[in-house]
């Protein structure tokens, strides 16, 4: 079969047969070790193996994703069957982001024009792959202290890219989005609510929002503790009632930014740009916090989480695709490096054991090994180490 590789981002987005991931390639401790062509298209099998049709990047600073737009056209080549799109991301920060100076989130950094020439001159090299270009990752939301920048540097630079298409710089059909919290996107705290943003829902093709339970646990464990009414429930009852909330809750933040979104007069599809949820956590989503994080309620999540996707028709970006461990790399533990459904060892987590029994990874591998199965597919292994959430204290 020959792919049709004209598709835009309006035919694939929200569209059940395109799953959606957000990836990064990184095996070492330092992104200053980059991922080989070959490791990369070693990936790309893996994630076409796994029914992956779309990817999400975050920067153009480094190599990956450069490599990876070549790996990818290499793949398109080879095997005129492959289909795999991409989500571009180009990262924006503030003055001083990441410095020794305290950031100054009222002027952007110098660095942003590169950036986005960088991802312009990429998109317009390889129209065929990439679909859609991401201003900023929750480069809005000021719980990301380092670097948020205020909504009008987004506006801004959306703004750039969409006057680029009109003139016919850029494909016409090519979608910018901004990837955000959802409080970002006026979906919680009114006080993000302003002009700029709204002008900004109004210039993007489409929303890209953020919602992970999995990190309120710890804080906004409201929905997550326990209730009195189910104290007698059994473990894996507690368990399976808590996933259950966790779907409630990043539904009910997505509905949030859609119902904001039309509250403004405005018709823009949302789609999730991130979401998921850690196997391992010495932090405070582990067995001395909130007991969220675990390889069973991983699995859990995401099977809840595609399922409600797949049925609404909402693009789901599912973070992420392999453990990376540069993200802590002082703590291996961290949860930050284990939010991947395959870990650094080739084996295939929980939420994708049935692909393993199913056969789809057979003949591929990834650094020399084949992918297997966790806990060597024993499930009752699995479920010692599922923690229980924490009961409400009345």
């Amino acid at each position: 079969m020959i792919v049709d590789r004209t598709k835009t981002a309006k035919d694939i987005l929200g569209n059940p047969n395109y799953l959606a991931i957000s990836y990064g390639g990184y095996r070492e401790k330092s992104r200053d070790i980059q991922p080989t062509i070959q490791q990369l298209k070693e990936d790309m099998k893996i994630l076409s193996a796994m029914g992956i049709k779309i990817l999400r990047t975050y920067n153009v600073q480094l190599q990956q994703v450069p490599n990876l737009l070549i790996a990818i056209s290499q793949l398109n080549d080879e095997d005129p069957s492959f289909e795999m799109y991409m989500m571009l991301g180009a990262w924006i920060d503030c003055h001083n982001a990441w410095s020794e100076h305290a950031p100054n989130h009222e002027v952007e950094s110098e660095h942003n024009a590169d950036e986005i020439d960088r991802a312009v001159a990429l998109t317009k090299q390889y129209p065929d792959i990439v679909k859609i270009i991401a201003v900023g990752n929750e480069a809005m939301v000021r719980w990301a202290t380092n670097y948020f920048v205020r909504p009008h540097v987004i506006l801004k630079w959306v703004g750039h890219l969409q006057d680029l298409k009109k003139n016919g710089d850029l494909p016409k059909d090519l979608w910018i989005t901004s990837s955000d919290d959802f409080s970002s996107w006026g979906g919680g705290d009114p006080s993000y609510h302003c002009e700029d943003l709204t002008s900004l829902i109004n210039t993007v093709d489409y929303i890209s929002m953020h919602t992970y339970p999995m990190h309120n646990s710890h804080y906004n464990p409201g929905f997550w503790l326990v209730p009195e009414s189910e104290a007698n429930f059994s473990n894996k009852e507690k368990i399976e009632s808590g996933m259950e909330r966790a779907l409630e809750f990043a539904t009910k933040q997505y509905q949030g930014v859609s119902d904001y979104i039309k509250s403004l007069g405005i018709d823009k599809p949302v789609h999730i740009g991130e979401t998921g949820w850690a196997t391992i956590s010495n932090g405070p989503y582990g067995a001395d916090g909130s007991k969220a994080a675990d390889e069973y309620k991983s699995g859990k999540y995401y099977r809840l989480i595609r399922e409600w996707s797949k049925k609404e028709q909402v693009s789901c970006f599912y973070f992420e695709a392999f453990d990376e461990q540069w993200k802590d790399a002082t703590n291996p533990l961290g949860s930050e490096n284990h939010f991947g459904l395959i870990n650094l060892k080739g084996e295939a987590k929980y939420a994708i054991w049935n692909l393993v029994d199913e056969g789809n990874f057979n003949g591929l591998t990834r650094d020399g090994r084949s992918i297997t199965k966790t806990f060597n597919g024993q499930r009752e292994d699995l479920l010692l180490e599922a923690l229980i959430p924490p009961l409400a204290v009345r």
